[in-house]
């Protein structure tokens, strides 16, 4: 072969793979640093966005209404938060389009507990169903704190303000009124949950999942993204449910009594979560959530917390989930409307 030749297809390799390079889409990916972003985190690290040809950045946040909002106006092209009356309003006004799960209040999966205060236990709050005409600490109103108290409410027939909510704004703060018997009751992630209840300083009397499962929050994107990049958007959910899968595989298991482990094969996945949460592997197996592995949301649960939020007036009657929850792209969600 001659030496031009030679050049001539050193050339054309070389413009390929420059094309290629050129390329990969950008994505922003708008989160919190919690265990419940996983696939997040292992996507990245696993180069599973790579594969699909995305360049992927992530971005994080320190509340959940602004990783919407980052998605909302462009600034981000995906977000994975929990669901709060701020985001079904701003979904509902046509801006946001929920395309998967992000993790969800499963039977036999510690995530999120009830606890009581030393003098209100001691004067009788010794399970949830005891909770109506007791101050229960919340972040705010709106939030997935108050969506799990009106859940409770539905549950035992009551109003949700039979359970008097008080906003603290942040999980610090909820834990000082706690301990101190400023409130009577807060709900609160495990790990946090498990060390205030070793310590004596609360009483862990129940678990979320026990009494009401539900959808915590979602992956979305924009519409206009639904609209304008859907082979970007799907390249993005093949990628999410890698992440997703890897999780579940060690994550999600659970012995012959229902009991929840983590062997050795979990320790990678531990690392990789550690390093983005900057939560000790201790930490992260007590307040690990269970995340669907294909990412599949129960649908039904979204309506139920968007309907719930109306009553509450926190969220327009105008908001329609059907309007905003699109299925198209994960198959065999849960629960799906008739």
């Amino acid at each position: 072969m001659s030496f031009r030749r030679i050049a001539s297809l050193a050339a054309c390799l070389f413009l390929l793979c420059f094309g290629a390079a050129q390329a990969a889409e950008k994505v922003k990916i708008a989160a919190l640093t919690l265990v419940s972003s996983a696939p997040l985190f292992i996507a990245q690290e696993r180069g599973y966005y790579a594969a699909e040809g995305l360049e992927a950045e992530l971005v994080f946040f320190r509340a959940a209404q602004p990783v919407a909002v980052a998605v909302a106006s462009g600034d981000a092209d995906f977000g994975v938060t929990a669901f709060t009356a701020g985001f079904f309003n701003l979904a509902g006004q046509g801006a946001l389009k929920v395309i998967g799960a992000q993790s969800r209040e499963e039977p036999g999966f510690d995530f999120s507990a009830y606890l009581a205060s030393n003098a209100a236990f001691a004067a009788g709050l010794t399970a949830p169903e005891k909770l109506p005409g007791k101050s229960l600490a919340i972040t705010q109103h709106g939030s997935s704190f108050h969506i799990m108290a009106g859940l409770l409410a539905r549950r035992l027939g009551v109003a949700t303000s039979a359970i008097r909510l008080v906003p603290l704004e942040t999980l610090p703060n909820m834990q000082a009124a706690l301990k101190t018997g400023q409130v009577d009751a807060a709900i609160l992630p495990g790990h946090i949950a498990s060390q205030l209840d070793r310590a004596g300083e609360a009483k862990l009397i129940g678990w979320v999942h026990e009494h009401t499962p539900y959808a915590l929050g979602g992956l979305f994107t924009s519409t206009r993204n639904v609209e304008r990049r859907r082979p970007v958007v799907e390249a993005f959910v093949r990628a999410y449910q890698k992440g997703a899968g890897d999780y579940h595989a060690v994550m999600n298991k659970r012995d012959a009594q229902g009991r929840r482990i983590f062997e050795a094969d979990a320790e990678p996945v531990i690392a990789i979560i550690a390093k983005y949460t900057q939560a000790t592997p201790e930490a992260i197996k007590a307040g690990a959530p269970y995340i669907d592995p294909m990412g599949r949301l129960d649908v039904g649960n979204v309506y139920e917390q968007v309907a719930l939020l109306k009553e509450e007036k926190l969220v327009d009657p105008s908001v329609d989930p059907a309007r905003f929850v699109d299925t198209s792209f994960i198959a065999g969600h849960f629960n799906l409307p008739r």
